[in-house]
Order: C-alpha cells, then structure tokens, then sequence
C-alpha cells in the first residue's frame, strides 16, 4: 500500500513508517512546555530523525483530554508554528506534517514547505482544510473525533465503536475526494482517547482489521495516552512499556504508520515486530550486537 504525500511517497508494504510527535505548546498533556521555544524544538526534530522518525508532526494547540485546554485561533496558532515550521521543512530530510483543524494554519504551513496535514477533526471543523491540502499536494491524515474543538474528548455512546469509526472515516474520505484529494494521499486514524473512553479505545483498535478494509493505511496514536493508564495504574510518565506493547498488536492488527513521543523505542520495538511479522525473509539492517 503505498501514502502519497508532497516530495514522496511510502510503500507502507514494506515497512511501517514511524512518526515522531512535537508539540510547539506549554500545556500538552506529556511534554507540554519542553520544546515551546524554536531552538528546543528544531534540535529535538532533528534528534528525533536520528533516533528513527519517518517523518515528524509537529503541532501547536494542545487537545488533551480534561479542562485547561481552550483552543487557539488559527492565528495564535500559528504565532506558536511559524518560528520553526519553514526551518524544519527545509532542514529535515523527512517529510513534514502539521496537526491541525484550522484550515489558514494548514496553507500557512504547507506554504512553508510542510508535506502532511493531519487534522484530528478529520475535516468536521473546516472541511476547506482539504483545498489546501489537495492543491499542495500534501498527504492528508483524517481521524476519528466527534463534537467541536475543545470538547472532543468528551465520552460518547456506541452501539458498535470499530463500525461506527468505520463509517465515520469512509464519509470523510469522500469528503476529502470531493475537495480534490486523491485516495493515495490519505491515512486514517481511529482516533484513539478521542471521543472514547478507555475500553472503548481497545474497541477501537481490536476493530482495526475493519477499518483497513477501506484501502488506505491505518495510523494511529497510542504513545502516553491516559486508556494505557488506565489498564496499568500508570502515570503517564510511566507508560512507555504499555505504550509499545499495544503499537506492535495493533501493527499486528493492520497498522501502517505509528505516531509517538519515543521515536528510539517505538523504530527498534517496530523493526523487531516486523523481523517476526513481515512475510519476506528476515533481513537485518542493523549491526550485529554482542551477546
């Protein structure tokens, strides 16, 4: 299966493709404040490329779960982005994504050089957002979240979670055809945490074969979140083992592309996985350790 994005493209039958998150802001839920100043931020996307990253996400508004996290306008989100989005499109030598539902802050950034958008409102909160995307030529990542900005994390019934993210996805696929963007250019992500209380997350993903049956790579976003707290009795410091064992059953399950904040924990648990679950040979790529 191959993601198209601006510059390139990934044959995500060969490989999963890991995504490093960087958040731009003071509040987000687990490493808010550490990079808020652009030169923490451009060396910790370096690191991150280093350390393994396909590509990196970079975002500014915070959409943890709980009260204290208003959101931004598109402007104030973009006085957090600009001092660092055209610096790492230039300098990174992966491609580029922004997390964001606002439309103005999308074709700022991709005309900065940005290659991915991914919008956590999977284009419910400004359906243009896909314009830009689609006369960019960027990727477009469409998640699974319901209600406006701000409240997207309150719980919601389901009569049947992996169906009815399913459905969700595939009218937002169409949503984004409509505003010009090709099937190749786009992933889907349950949006896990999101509208979901925790065993409404495992739903979620113990449903992801369903969701590939829509024919475009699944992503998602496990890394910290509070459904792993949850199953463990961990704080969200502690939750990085959690974390990686339920990455390699999703990947297990159909996922494609893996988002996190432990770039170098995530690839090596990735690349392990794979040496197991890969239909072609074994190949190592690495140097052999000792013991």
């Amino acid at each position: 299966m191959i993601f198209d994005y601006r510059g390139g493209s990934w044959d995500l039958s060969e490989r999963v493709r890991v995504v490093g998150i960087l958040n731009v802001t003071p509040d987000s839920f687990y490493d808010g404040g550490r990079y808020a100043r652009p030169e923490d931020a451009i060396a910790r996307a370096e690191a991150m490329v280093a350390e393994g990253a396909d590509s990196v996400d970079v975002g500014a508004q915070s959409t943890r779960p709980g009260a204290g996290a208003p959101p931004l306008s598109a402007e104030e989100e973009w006085q957090r982005l600009e001092p660092v989005v055209g610096v790492l499109a230039a300098r990174l030598p992966a491609p580029l994504s922004i997390d964001t539902y606002h439309a103005e802050t999308a074709r700022r950034a991709l005309g900065e050089g940005a290659a991915i958008v991914n919008d956590v409102s999977g284009l419910t909160h400004e359906p243009a957002l896909a314009e830009h995307a689609a006369r960019a030529g960027a990727g477009l990542v469409l998640m699974h979240a319901l209600g406006v900005p701000g409240r997207m994390h309150e719980p919601r019934e389901y009569a049947d979670v992996a169906a009815e993210v399913a459905g969700f996805l595939e009218r937002q696929m169409k949503v984004a055809g409509e505003r010009g963007v090709p099937e190749s250019r786009i992933a889907l992500d349950p949006g896990i945490g999101f509208s979901k209380r925790a065993e409404q997350s495992i739903l979620a993903l113990r449903g992801l074969p369903l969701l590939t049956r829509l024919g475009r790579p699944v992503y998602i976003g496990v890394s910290r979140k509070s459904f792993l707290g949850t199953l463990t009795g961990r704080s969200v410091e502690e939750r990085l083992a959690a974390g990686l064992g339920v990455t390699i059953a999703a990947i297990a399950l159909g996922a494609r592309i893996v988002r996190t904040h432990d770039v170098r924990e995530t690839a090596d648990a990735v690349r392990a996985a794979e040496a197991l679950l890969h239909p072609d040979p074994v190949r190592m790529t690495a140097a052999p350790a000792q013991g």
